[in-house]
């Protein structure tokens, strides 16, 4: 291991290819660990994000783009309610200022 502990970054495809050594050329971990100068607990920490976000390998990108648009719908449908909510807000406000002034 390096003695300064200056945080290396790895892309994505980094820690795929890291994984892959592991998982298909089966070099041990305390290896890939050494060469790519990390820890074993980033290396599997690595591998758990891996496995559990695997399946948005196998949905279409129209899939992943639906639900990003659905997000997308539902945030603006809170941003509308709550401007809604200012607008209720400020027109009971104002009929109560109307009727303090005598206004009709």
């Amino acid at each position: 291991m390096s003695t300064n502990n200056k945080r290396r970054r790895f892309s994505a495809e980094e820690k795929v290819r890291i994984l892959r050594e592991h998982l298909l050329e089966h070099v041990p971990v305390s290896d890939l660990c050494e060469k790519y100068e990390i820890k074993p607990s980033q290396y599997y920490q690595w591998q758990k994000l891996f496995f559990e976000n695997g399946a948005e390998a196998f949905t279409s990108k129209r899939s992943r783009s639906s639900q990003g648009k659905e997000r997308q719908i539902e945030q603006l449908k809170d941003q509308l309610t709550h401007k809604d909510e200012i607008i209720a807000e400020v027109a009971e406000a104002f009929v109560t200022l109307k009727k303090q002034l005598g206004g009709s």
